[in-house]
């Protein structure tokens, strides 16, 4: 059953591909949100442990599933001495993007203040605030999944199917505290479990465009592979120094949430280094 869903999933078109590998992430982040119709409030500690979770997933994603492909493939192109040159370009570029889009979008961090919202000024709530947050961060890693579905699909060097599968299920286990961070606080204000739920899966709707998206970019122009990649790596990784791991450290529970970024990059490692 499992070699036919394969090969069902291969003769996919790749952006289908990559369409279908981001909606399994945005359900993860569903299944999060879900659990505000079971609980009405989750200890703070326990919120900063799967935060710090996530920032590993995305720390370990970043190299194993991203920036080691896309040297391996730009050795490949430009040979072993400016290898490096797409994927420091690409990873720049990443994290200059996202820099961008948190001065230009209006946001609030997990756990701030409305006043504290950064970005331009605005008259939105602070539940839009929250998702926008949580979107900045969804958009590279759709971009991540799709452009390695997409580099599989067109048949590249060191695309690996496998390694492609575990980036998604990577994305997806660290997408699972992203929807439970944004519905919880909003059940704890006081918001119905049902909007809670709708505004926290909203914040991962964003995932399977850019998904579709990063595998059409493949196919449309297969050399920048290792750009895209790195550039995926950059952005992901701005967004674990300049959100994620601050915003864990900001309570009595940084400790805690050091080892849930410790187990979250060695469960990333893993899965990449057992199906890549």
């Amino acid at each position: 059953m499992l070699e036919s869903l394969k090969i069902w999933f291969l003769d996919l078109h790749p952006v289908m591909q990559g369409l279908l590998a981001t909606l399994f992430t945005w359900m993860l982040t569903a299944a999060g949100a879900a659990l505000v119709f079971l609980f009405n409030d989750m200890s703070r500690k326990w919120m900063d442990i799967m935060l710090g979770f996530t920032g590993g997933v995305m720390i370990a994603a970043s190299f194993w599933s991203l920036l080691a492909p896309s040297i391996e493939m730009a050795t490949d192109q430009y040979g072993a001495r400016w290898a490096w040159v797409p994927a420091a370009v690409g990873f720049i570029g990443g994290a200059l993007f996202l820099f961008l889009l948190d001065k230009i979008l209006p946001h609030l961090h997990l756990n701030n203040p409305v006043h504290e919202a950064e970005g331009p000024r605005s008259d939105w709530n602070r539940t839009l605030l929250l998702v926008m947050a949580i979107t900045l961060h969804n958009i590279p890693e759709g971009l991540a999944v799709g452009v390695a579905f997409g580099a599989v699909a067109q048949g590249l060097p060191h695309a690996d199917l496998g390694a492609a599968v575990a980036l998604a299920i990577g994305i997806g286990l660290q997408n699972f505290p992203e929807g439970l961070a944004v519905a919880m606080p909003l059940r704890r204000n006081g918001m119905s479990a049902k909007k809670s739920f709708f505004w926290g899966q909203l914040s991962a709707v964003v995932e399977p465009l850019a998904g579709a998206l990063g595998a059409a970019a493949v196919m449309v122009a297969q050399p920048i592979l290792p750009y895209a990649l790195a550039f995926a790596a950059g952005a992901m990784i701005f967004v674990v120094v300049e959100e994620v791991i601050p915003e864990t450290q900001k309570d009595r529970y940084a400790d805690f949430a050091t080892l849930g970024l410790v187990a979250g990059f060695v469960v990333m490692m893993a899965l990449d280094v057992a199906l890549g």
